[in-house]
């Protein structure tokens, strides 16, 4: 089930509002020009900013995510109507072929088992035409990012219209690796909170190399994410011709 944060309607309406420096969006956007991509499944598209990004640039995007609300929310954009949005988990429809397949975001890290994990990469395989791309990030865990999860290191605002003034943040609950848990709270005015509960697993580059290797995948190209240098890792595996 996704995270309340993705699933209530109140804080999928929000969500955009207090995470508003997608920069990091135009390097995927940028990446998928130089590899040629005209079609492509966004999986974990959440509110929809980036799959609607790459179709207004005349890409194909099918854009799958598990929440309502945040589909919802994708769906009234402006260009919401340029996007074939699913509602649902990736290897519930048979999609494809397409040039790319990408995950922005934490999305890579909210398949918590083995199982889940390999599934997913399997079903993105089969996604692709051969010589198509399977792109996303991760976090890396040698920057043990979680140390900063707290409060006053987190702790963002924004005055949204028809709703007022909204405030967030994330506290660390659980760091048992490779899952870490964390807890994002919003608050409304200064009367109301609402809390939601996450937990990512945080894999390794040796760990996701293999599991790539096992799904078909040439030997992935392996970078650091531009807006997030030494924190995140980026992988590009290609499927064989």
């Amino acid at each position: 089930m996704p995270d309340r944060l993705f699933e209530v309607p109140r804080l999928a309406a929000v969500y955009d509002a207090l995470d508003s420096d997608r920069s990091d969006l135009e390097e995927y956007a940028a990446l998928l020009e130089r590899l040629s991509v005209s079609s492509m499944v966004d999986i974990g598209c959440g509110t929809g900013t980036f799959a609607i990004l790459l179709a207004s640039r005349g890409v194909q995007v099918t854009a799958v995510d598990p929440a309502e609300a945040s589909l919802a929310v994708a769906r009234a954009k402006p260009g919401g109507t340029n996007v074939n949005w699913l509602l649902g988990e990736a290897h519930s429809f048979t999609l494809g072929p397409v040039d790319a397949v990408t995950m922005t975001g934490n999305v890579a890290q909210v398949f918590l088992t083995d199982d889940a994990w390999d599934g997913l990469v399997g079903s993105a395989f089969k996604m692709l035409r051969p010589g198509g791309y399977l792109i996303f990030e991760t976090r890396d865990p040698e920057a043990k990012a979680w140390q900063t999860w707290r409060r006053d290191a987190t702790y963002r605002q924004a005055e949204i219209d028809g709703v007022g003034a909204v405030a967030c943040w994330e506290e660390l609950t659980s760091a048992e690796l490779p899952l870490v848990s964390f807890r994002t709270t919003f608050e409304f005015g200064q009367d109301e909170s609402v809390i939601s509960e996450s937990t990512l697993r945080f894999r390794g580059r040796d760990e996701v190399v293999a599991s790539l290797r096992d799904a078909g995948f040439d030997a992935p190209d392996i970078r650091g994410a531009a807006d997030r240098p030494n924190l995140e890792l980026v992988f590009v595996a290609r499927r064989p011709t």
